[in-house]
This record gives structure tokens, C-alpha cells and sequence, in this order.
């Protein structure tokens, strides 16, 4: 430990002082390799990712509406 720092200056810190603060504002993951060099910036991850997710929910919407109307697509009732 270098001169001008003292023992008791240590004692003083407050363990995981700012750990909640930091987790409410953060959400950072981390890209393997290939998908980091396949989207290189934060905007074409999150393009890509609304792009899937609009997917999702429409190919969702499509597979629910035969259910919602009944056997075969045929209303029932």
C-alpha cells in the first residue's frame, strides 16, 4: 500500500453502497463473438431485436385466431 494511504481510510467504505442504484439503471449484456461482429452497434441490436419481436407477435396473432373461432375455423354457436 502506497504512503499516503492509511489504514483507517479503509475501514470507512460501505460495502455494495451503490449495487442498487446500479442494477435499477443497467442492463448490459454481453455478445458472443460472431453475433457481436453480425451487429456491431447498440442500434443494429435492438433493430434486430424489435424485427424478431414484431415477428413473434404476429406469427402469435396468427396461430391464436383459428382457436379463438373454434374447430377448423369455423365459428361455433
Amino acid at each position: 500500500m502506497r504512503k499516503q494511504y492509511s489504514s483507517r481510510d479503509l475501514h470507512s467504505g460501505v460495502r455494495g453502497k451503490h449495487y442498487a442504484s446500479y442494477t435499477r439503471g443497467t442492463n448490459l449484456v454481453l455478445l458472443q463473438p460472431d453475433i457481436a461482429a453480425a451487429f456491431p452497434t447498440e442500434r443494429a441490436v435492438n433493430d434486430a431485436l424489435r424485427g424478431l419481436l414484431e415477428v413473434a407477435r404476429t406469427a402469435a396473432g396468427q396461430a391464436a385466431s383459428p382457436r379463438s373461432t373454434g374447430r377448423g375455423g369455423r365459428k361455433t354457436g
